[in-house]
């Protein structure tokens, strides 16, 4: 049986981009299933066409991106994974979105195949999270939540838990997580699992914003060995 094509809407104010992006995905048999020049119109394809990932650029006219996320996050009807498109790999909306649940972010000249990639990679329930951007990204934004009290449920993790959470926050992949503490993918991915099931996540993107707004990891600090 043929596995259904990925279902995507793509929100941007620049048509330029938007059948770029288009063109790109279809070529790849990934379905666009609806365009939109602005956060409302993205709100309405959202809802229209039921869509598993949607590419929000973050700037546009009327509702922008973040708040378009923050609306489409928000609605227990809705279930897509959110991919935030910007300009510029240090933006302050990329870290609010975050927040809001978005999965990930790309930059606009992202390659051809980084764009089908990381659509399947969250479509498929991961976080995009390139790790560099990303820890640069957090830990630039982390810093005005430093001294806030740590998140009441992260009593709930186990030791473990608490190291698998600390490395992912520093941009780890399950691959790089095994080699680290010398356990199999799926034992990591398992750990990863337990850690968004008790914080109540929808996947890594939130978990890094977490571990970082919670004192867990903070701004600044090396990556640490772990110990076998």
């Amino acid at each position: 049986m043929t596995a259904a094509p990925v279902r995507v809407v793509i929100a941007d104010d620049q048509a330029l981009i938007r059948t770029g992006f288009a063109m790109i995905l279809a070529a790849d048999g990934i379905e666009v299933a609806a365009e939109a020049a602005d956060g409302a119109q993205a709100i309405e394809a959202v809802r229209r066409t039921a869509p598993e990932v949607v590419l929000m650029d973050i700037r546009m006219p009327g509702i922008d991106g973040l708040e378009a996320t923050r609306r489409i996050l928000g609605d227990a009807a809705s279930t897509p994974r959110v991919i935030i498109l910007t300009t510029f790999d240090l933006d302050r909306y990329v870290y609010a979105a975050l927040s809001a649940g978005a999965s990930g972010f790309l930059l606009k000249d992202v390659s051809p195949e980084h764009l089908v990639a990381a659509i399947r990679l969250v479509r498929s329930g991961d976080a995009l999270l390139a790790p560099t951007i990303t820890r640069r990204l957090v830990e630039r934004f982390a810093r005005n939540t430093e001294g806030r009290a740590p998140h009441r449920d992260l009593a709930a993790l186990t030791p473990r838990e608490l190291e698998v959470l600390q490395q992912l926050a520093r941009g780890f992949s399950n691959a790089e997580l095994a080699v680290r503490f010398r356990l199999s993918e799926a034992t990591v991915k398992t750990h990863v699992a337990r850690i968004l099931a008790k914080l109540r996540l929808r996947d890594r993107a939130q978990a890094v914003v977490v571990a970082y707004e919670t004192g867990l990891v903070t701004p600044g600090s090396d990556v640490q060995e772990v110990e076998p």
